[in-house]
């Protein structure tokens, strides 16, 4: 993570580093510690008695992830003949375990996207949820629009993860130059997202780009506007943002493991659409989020939209497909066929 007070024009070396290391961003976990388990569906249970035995999932404090700690608080994934351990897993390792099958899938966002490019094992299998990035300035700023961000500094958390994509994305639609050396706005990253928001208070920097929950944390205080919001802009509402991807080795080796973990994460997807106040409990009741806000909690659930759609595969391979070409066009793919990247990316699974 670079110092906070180095300021980076769009596109320095660091991007590189984006397309060979496997980044997760707000929809994966923090990248502090290897691997080490921490629960099952089953603890006292054989897996024997499973059909499809332990199978592993790296845990994550993002709420964007919430499906899989339901699946396994409500029994989801024991219905499926699944035992499932949630293990803590640094990005290296979910490579490599997405790589090897020790990992049958994993949460991510379209940040994602560059890796799969550049040879990770991995393809979109399904979605979980959409809109949870959120630009903000402070509160009566005249900045309203991508137009007036123009010669501007905007906050991220790192150069090159997905809220400074998002952003990209978001100002090339708009017309603004996103050169990623010579671009129109310039990026300030921050390891702690409160001292982003200090520094928009102070004038450090003109904008924050942000995951969810800290922008909707700060819109409640009043002391910020909200001028995009990747759930409910134009562009990019009902689309999904973050992907469910599926180790290829566990597709072609194990396609009925990988059908039943889906259904799984499908029932815990629609259960929280359903049950969003009973969905807060269970996240808060097993510290499977950093968020002890109750009522915010609901409110992110009932905003991202977690409810498993009718003829949904089409909208996912539609979903990778506009990002993919949204990726391409302000360089964050080096695909010369987006289109053809996105069928490749995305792999559809039969549920039956």
């Amino acid at each position: 993570m670079l110092t906070k007070h180095r300021l980076i024009m769009q596109g320095t070396a660091i991007f590189g580093v984006l397309l060979t290391v496997l980044t997760f961003g707000g929809c994966g976990v923090s990248t502090s510690a290897p691997s080490s388990s921490t629960g099952s569906s089953s603890s006292n249970t054989a897996s024997a008695d499973y059909k499809y035995g332990t199978v592993e999932f790296p845990k994550s404090s993002s709420l964007c992830s919430s499906p899989i700690g339901i699946a396994l608080a409500k029994g989801f994934f024991k219905e499926e003949g699944i035992n499932a351990k949630l293990v803590t897993a640094d990005t290296e390792t979910r490579k490599v375990g997405l790589d090897t099958g020790r990992f049958a899938v994993t949460n991510g966002d379209f940040q994602f996207f560059p890796s799969i490019e550049n040879g990770v094992k991995t393809k979109v299998v399904g979605a979980l949820n959409k809109g949870c990035i959120k630009i903000a300035v402070k509160k009566g700023s005249p900045i309203k629009t991508a137009e007036d961000l123009k010669g501007k500094t905007i906050g991220v958390d790192e150069i090159g993860g997905t809220p400074y994509e998002a952003a990209n994305l978001w100002l090339g639609d708009a017309g603004l130059n996103v050169d990623q050396k010579n671009g129109d706005v310039k990026y300030l990253p921050f390891d702690d997202a409160n001292l982003e928001f200090e520094a928009l208070q102070n004038g450090q920097i003109d904008a924050a780009a942000l995951w969810d929950p800290l922008p909707t944390i700060q819109e409640q205080k009043g002391t910020v506007d909200i001028i995009f919001d990747l759930g409910t802009d134009p562009k990019f509402a009902k689309r999904f943002c973050c992907f469910l991807y599926g180790s290829e080795k566990i597709i072609k080796e194990k396609p009925d493991e990988m059908a039943a973990i889906i259904r799984a994460l499908n029932k815990a997807r629609d259960y929280i659409a359903q049950h969003p106040e009973e969905s807060a409990d269970i996240v808060m009741q097993n510290k499977y989020s950093t968020i002890n806000d109750k009522a915010l909690i609901v409110k992110l659930f009932k905003d991202y939209d977690y409810g498993v759609q009718d003829n949904e595969d089409a909208q996912i391979q539609d979903d990778v497909q506009f990002f993919s070409e949204g990726l391409k066009k302000i360089g964050f793919l080096k695909t010369n066929d987006p289109d053809a990247f996105a069928k490749e990316a995305y792999q559809k699974i039969d549920l039956s």
